[in-house]
């Protein structure tokens, strides 16, 4: 998918030029929206593919779902089954994202393959059982399908834009760091587009990655439920209990980071995770254990990829 992102980025940057040629030496640029669509046109052609457009119309559907979700008084029991004005609009966006994802999923079953993410869901419904152990029906697998792209937008786009922009922000703050970066990607790429071979060969980039992700996490705790009764260290931990783990405290501990925890400095990640601090567990801007991020990867490569073509510019 590299290509796809390099494309997508260059289009961004594009505007930017234009924007800054038309207005002059002063161009007021709001990048952290900016920065929102590119990546969740970067998920559209990831997930859609070709059909990636329509796909964009349905992620934009998301957006304002979420919009009006974000207004909802919290705590009222029964309150969203009012029919009020926040309501009857829920309703009707959520009737629209369903049967848009509907007809994507019909159009491609009777197209053929794609080699993107919702081929890859379409071919893991297909096997998926419940709880039971028994194959879902029709209605219960295109639930699974519909969700599932919900899911991907809402996890894939917003918490990488929002990385992305303290990476930006802590650059443009640290120009050391700037100079050391932009001096990598010069030496990697010379005039050429970013690969994925050139991916791999960014050490410092990645420390500045990982060092952002380490100030800023995008999410806030990791939360497990406990299925048995725990003791942990003397603290009782009931069956059914919820255990939520604040990642930026433990990503900003004296004892664990050092004197320095709450400064930039990318080169406590000079030699990997393992010997960045003193229990590497406590890194964990992507989750930790069976259920970490499953979208880490891309976004790492999207990050890369977006900070080597503006230095590439």
């Amino acid at each position: 998918m590299v290509d796809q992102i390099v494309g997508s980025t260059n289009i961004m940057l594009r505007s930017w030029e234009s924007r800054i040629e038309r207005d002059g030496v002063v161009s007021e640029i709001k990048i952290d929206e900016d920065l929102q669509s590119l990546l969740a046109d970067i998920i559209s052609r990831a997930c859609f593919g070709s059909n990636y457009i329509q796909g964009k119309e349905i992620f934009t559907k998301l957006r304002d779902l979420k919009k009006v979700l974000s207004k909802i008084y919290a705590g009222i029991p029964g309150f969203r089954y009012l029919p009020n004005k926040n309501n009857r609009q829920i309703w009707r966006l959520e009737k629209e994202i369903n049967t848009n994802i509907s007809k994507l999923i019909k159009q491609r079953q009777e197209e053929g393959h794609e080699q993107d993410l919702l081929q890859m869901i379409l071919e893991g419904a297909k096997n998926c059982e419940g709880s039971d152990g028994i194959l879902p029906n029709s209605v219960a697998r295109d639930r699974f399908i519909i969700d599932n792209c919900k899911n991907i937008f809402f996890a894939g786009h917003e918490p990488t834009a929002t990385t992305a922009s303290w990476c930006l922000m802590l650059l443009a703050t640290y120009q050391d760091w700037q100079d050391r970066a932009r001096a990598e990607v010069l030496e990697v790429c010379g005039n050429g587009n970013p690969n994925e071979s050139m991916l791999r060969g960014m050490k410092t980039l990645t420390m500045v990655i990982q060092e952002t992700l380490r100030l800023h996490p995008a999410a806030t705790f990791v939360v497990r439920t406990a299925f048995q009764d725990i003791n942990m260290k003397g603290i009782k931990v009931p069956k059914g209990m919820n255990i939520q783990i604040p990642i930026s405290i433990l990503q900003h501990d004296i004892d664990l980071w050092g004197p320095d925890a709450h400064k930039f400095n990318p080169e406590r990640f000079a030699n990997g995770v393992l010997r960045a601090c003193k229990i590497p567990q406590a890194y964990m801007p992507f989750g930790i254990g069976a259920r970490v991020c499953a979208g880490q990867h891309l976004a790492m490569i999207e990050l890369k990829n977006l900070v080597m073509e503006l230095f590439l510019k």
